[in-house]
């Protein structure tokens, strides 16, 4: 695994970036987010060694543009640039995420046509009504790999219509001091779903405030993936 940011830097967007991590780091170290950069590993995934070898080594899951989004619009004038090397290098897995899966289409190469085999594009949503919006879009698009994050979710969701050619959904929970709290019922709801639909669950991470059997839990950071591991309710599909 490794993490390629071509560039940093984005806009709070919706919801879900209320607390966003990102926003919070920079606001430490006086940085201002919203100033879009290209960052000095913008070329990353094609730099070489002496010998000639891709720094990169073959095989590497990279997870892209995690310091800000993909698609946002002040990096039109770069993505293609990052489409070149995504495509140079088909011996990575490139996954992304984003909450502007609207602009999809205008943000993919002439020659994507159903999708690059080495991409997976992660559709964010943080309640119904972004679910309803994003969704609808995202199961329309031509995405040979696709994925649900559900994170921070702050309410329950119904998205078993919008499960059809989904890979995977991952459910998360919001993590600040100031966090909207995170109810397990919410959780479980979204795991049967994909049950029913045979698509792959993964609980990835509590909530700083968790709720379970009508307790409210308050986590440090330590324990938020860890304890969503110990639930040990994740879900394989079956082959189909």
């Amino acid at each position: 695994m490794a993490v390629w940011n071509p560039w940093r830097g984005c806009h709070k967007y919706s919801e879900g970036c209320k607390f966003c991590y990102i926003h919070k780091g920079d606001s430490k170290r006086q940085i201002d987010t919203n100033d879009i950069v290209k960052t000095d590993k913008f070329t990353a995934p094609i730099e070489k060694n002496k010998k000639g070898e891709y720094k990169i080594p073959s095989g590497k899951i990279i997870y892209l543009c995690f310091a800000s989004d993909f698609l946002i619009l002040e990096a039109d004038g770069w993505r293609n640039e990052c489409w070149r090397m995504i495509k140079e290098r088909d011996d990575l897995h490139f996954i992304f995420l984003t909450k502007r899966i609207e602009r999809f289409m205008d943000c993919i190469p002439d020659d994507w046509n159903e999708g690059y085999d080495n991409v997976t594009v992660g559709c964010t949503i943080e309640n119904q009504e972004k679910a309803d919006a994003r969704l609808a879009i995202f199961q329309r698009l031509p995405i040979k790999h696709k994925n649900i994050i559900c994170q921070p979710l702050i309410e329950a969701i119904y998205l078993e219509n919008y499960l059809e050619g989904v890979e995977l959904v991952v459910v998360g929970g919001e993590s600040d001091y100031n966090a909207r709290p995170l109810d397990y019922e919410w959780v479980l709801s979204i795991r049967q779903q994909c049950i029913n639909a045979n698509t792959n669950f993964e609980f990835r991470q509590c909530g700083t405030h968790f709720l379970k059997d009508g307790k409210k839990y308050n986590l440090n950071v330590r324990q938020l993936c860890s304890q969503a591991k110990k639930a040990g309710i994740g879900y394989q599909a079956r082959k189909r």
